[in-house]
């Protein structure tokens, strides 16, 4: 049903008025950005892997900084995963720098360091889905490829009204299909990143700004009425909530003892405070466990202000103690006992960096 009304919405359009006056007006008004200097499809591919889930002005800063660590990608395939880590710290999602690492290290190897630009090679890269190979293909290669973010499938389900959920995985391909039939040939970089722009800037979720908007001659949704009632996009499930205990320990020479998370899941290889599940150890239990696990002596505990954090599927909720610990025995090989200058080239989650700064303020007399 939805692909039938669609089909007959996109027969509507004029084609070619509809390239011509996005293309126009993406030229006049793109925003000037550090990865639009030019078309390199590296620089490209770092930000698209960047860009996901990321607001741009958050980006900039991160990707001129990653840029000029690792400006080629020859440089980080050669890179120390942990430097590759502490410099994407803040940003999150870090099994998306440790994908882009691993594909670039595929690069130099098999392509002799040249972003592949055939589909299937370039589409089989560790952590290229099919927007950030649509988005390389198309604004580095200028090949005609779709590139269907939230952006895109909010413009065009407003253009063409198509009322799918753009919740669902399944949707994706009728906007896919539709950019397909809408592209460019002659200019499909402008093309998809008009309309990347366009949801950015004018298109935008709750309040489209319909008289600015370049095509809006083109609009099913705002000739009908009903712009503000698309897209159809049903809620993501309720966040789970995770409490924990992080414990803060520090010794007699004021070092802190850091552990350094699983190569797996959630956050894998960067650094923590010990970390406990509230459903593993309660409040009588929490010092007796710290003691066997980290084989300590302890001479006093203290509280610091809680801390919430909010990742993409899940809450943490972090109860922070301070542990004063009298004697320590040798630590695992995951662990370290750093003085608060020697924690700064570690990589932390940013629930960790709010810790730091709170350690920095409860100590700035002693450290």
């Amino acid at each position: 049903m939805e692909d039938s009304k669609f089909t007959q919405n996109i027969e509507e359009i004029n084609i070619e008025a509809f390239q011509t006056d996005l293309i126009n007006w993406f030229y006049q008004e793109k925003r000037n950005l550090p990865w639009r200097e030019n078309q390199d499809p590296y620089k490209v591919w770092v930000s698209e892997i960047m860009l996901q889930q990321t607001k741009v002005d958050t980006v900039i800063p991160y990707f001129e900084q990653f840029m000029k660590k690792f400006p080629t990608v020859e440089a980080l395939a050669s890179a120390d995963e942990q430097e590759v880590l502490k410099t994407w710290e803040g940003l999150g999602y870090y099994s998306r720098a440790r994908n882009l690492q691993s594909a670039v290290q595929e690069v130099v190897e098999t392509y002799e360091g040249k972003v592949p630009n055939d589909p299937k090679q370039l589409g089989d890269l560790k952590g290229v889905g099919p927007y950030t190979k649509g988005a390389i293909l198309s604004i580095a290669y200028g090949i005609p490829e779709p590139a269907v973010d939230g952006n895109v499938m909010r413009v065009l389900s407003r253009i063409l009204r198509i009322e799918a959920d753009i919740a669902k995985a399944g949707s994706r391909r009728i906007f896919e299909a539709a950019v397909r039939q809408l592209i460019s040939e002659d200019d499909p970089s402008a093309f998809n990143q008009g309309l990347m722009e366009l949801g950015a800037l004018v298109c935008t979720p709750k309040s489209p700004s319909c008289m600015l908007c370049p095509v809006q001659a083109h609009c099913k949704a705002f000739h009908d009425g009903v712009e503000t009632e698309l897209p159809i996009k049903t809620k993501a499930k309720k966040q789970k909530k995770q409490p924990y205990f992080a414990c803060v320990l520090v010794d007699q020479h004021n070092r802190f003892l850091i552990e350094q998370r699983s190569n797996e899941g959630l956050l894998a290889n960067m650094w923590q405070f010990p970390l406990v599940e509230k459903t593993d150890v309660d409040d009588d239990h929490l010092q007796a466990w710290v003691k066997e696990k980290y084989r300590v002596s302890l001479k006093g505990t203290d509280l610091l202000p809680k801390i919430k954090h909010v990742f993409s599927h899940i809450i943490w909720e972090l109860d922070v103690r301070l542990f004063y610990v009298e004697t320590s025995e040798e630590q695992a090989n995951n662990q370290q006992w750093l003085s608060f200058g020697e924690l700064a080239p570690y990589p932390f989650p940013v629930p960790f960096q709010k810790l730091i700064n709170q350690l920095a303020t409860h100590f700035e007399s002693e450290i």
